[in-house]
């Protein structure tokens, strides 16, 4: 029974939303009730509705590729002939920069984590002189735990990046 329902539903569907979507195109009612609600339906049976003129749809067709970029189209796409090229030189350069820029931040992120650690003090961080209520020492301690997690995130994806770098 599953199944021939699933059958059938699977045939309707599509017929229907094909049907819907052609005679949603049709007609459209702009229908305003008692209290001056506008609503839009596709049908105006009901009173104080006016069918609305609407504009055609234009379709315009995708432009035609001649034959030699329809066979290019599925292979992976290769820079220009006027693209500007970057030696070899200046390349290792910008990578070394990039891997020393990366190693910087992977430093900051590491004593950022230490002090963090080490204000947190393992969950007991010193109370302040104006966390006389509880609840302000768990909402600073929570907000801790929290950069602590941010910033070991933060160092395993400096970590993966260098990782990447050749």
């Amino acid at each position: 029974m599953t199944r021939l329902l699933t059958r059938l539903l699977t045939g309707i569907i599509p017929f229907i939303a094909l049907q819907s979507v052609a005679y949603a195109q049709t007609e459209v009612y702009l229908c305003v009730d008692a209290n001056g609600r506008k609503e839009y339906k596709n049908t105006g049976a009901t009173k104080g509705c006016s069918k609305v003129e609407l504009q055609g749809i234009t379709v315009v067709p995708a432009p035609v590729l001649p034959p030699s970029a329809k066979k290019s189209q599925g292979k992976s796409a290769s820079s220009p002939a006027d693209f500007p090229k970057v030696d070899d030189y200046t390349q290792k350069s910008r990578d070394s920069d990039r891997k020393q820029i990366l190693q910087d931040e992977l430093k900051a992120e590491q004593k950022k984590l230490n002090d963090l650690k080490k204000d947190y003090n393992n969950g007991e961080p010193e109370r302040l002189g104006s966390e006389r209520n509880y609840a302000k020492y768990q909402e600073r301690t929570a907000g801790m735990k929290d950069d602590i997690s941010r910033t070991e995130k933060n160092i395993e994806a400096l970590q993966r990046e260098l990782n990447n770098l050749k």
